[in-house]
């Protein structure tokens, strides 16, 4: 079973292919993406990566969690569900 990790206060130099070399370090890594705003196309900060297994997730969180990467402190944790967010008016039924 894999853990979804969230991973913020990225530099906007990260991509998808080094915050993957990143954690696999700490274990199998089933995928890494960086957020891209659609309207600039520069990276939003932070990102998502799933680890292979609860282990390696927990893994990467004690060895990434504060470490500096390209001048940043990484924020690394469990993501948290999305929440479900209401349309234009919110959520009037």
């Amino acid at each position: 079973m894999s853990t979804r990790l969230y991973v913020g206060n990225l530099a906007y130099s990260v991509t998808d292919n080094s915050l993957l070399e990143h954690f696999t370090a700490f274990g199998d890594v089933a995928s890494a993406k960086v957020m891209i705003d659609r309207d600039s196309g520069r990276s939003k900060g932070f990102g998502f990566v799933e680890m292979g297994s609860p282990q390696a997730a927990q893994a990467a969180i004690r060895g990434l969690n504060g470490q500096a990467v390209d001048g940043r402190a990484l924020v690394v944790n469990e993501a948290r569900p999305r929440e479900e967010r209401g349309g234009f008016y919110g959520n009037r039924r």
